[in-house]
């Protein structure tokens, strides 16, 4: 899992996918943290994407950077603990200007039984599983 988040974090924006009334919708995300063990992501409640998320928790993200690409593909469940909260914000603290751990809008979610490839035209793909 830390392989899929120093990735994720050297792209800087990832694209994240969920359905909506069975069409997809992707837009650019930046969040990601590790916080008790796992991969987590941010988004505000007020937002169609917590709501799409809501509908249907599987989603998928992709990235790309040096020639290198992921796929990570997974459920996602809502942690509702302040700390969870807290620790997001506090690796983006730049977010403290339109979210805080207590504003009942911020949302932080962790990825269940996901499974993440990396790809390149140079080498065989790699999978992790968490």
């Amino acid at each position: 899992m830390k392989e899929v988040y120093d990735f994720l974090k050297k792209c800087g924006t990832y694209y994240l996918a969920t359905v909506e009334d069975g069409e997809p919708r992707v837009r650019p995300f930046g969040t990601v943290n590790i916080f008790d063990g796992k991969l987590y992501i941010q988004t505000g409640k007020v937002k169609p994407t917590y709501k799409q998320i809501k509908a249907n928790p599987m989603v998928e993200i992709s990235a790309f950077t040096e020639g290198k690409w992921i796929r990570l593909r997974g459920k996602l469940v809502e942690d509702d603990r302040r700390e969870a909260r807290k620790s997001m914000l506090d690796a983006y603290p730049e977010l403290r200007g339109m979210y805080n751990e207590d504003d009942g809008n911020t949302v932080v979610l962790y990825f269940e039984d996901a499974v993440a490839t990396i790809y390149s035209f140079t080498a065989p793909p790699v999978v992790i599983k968490f």
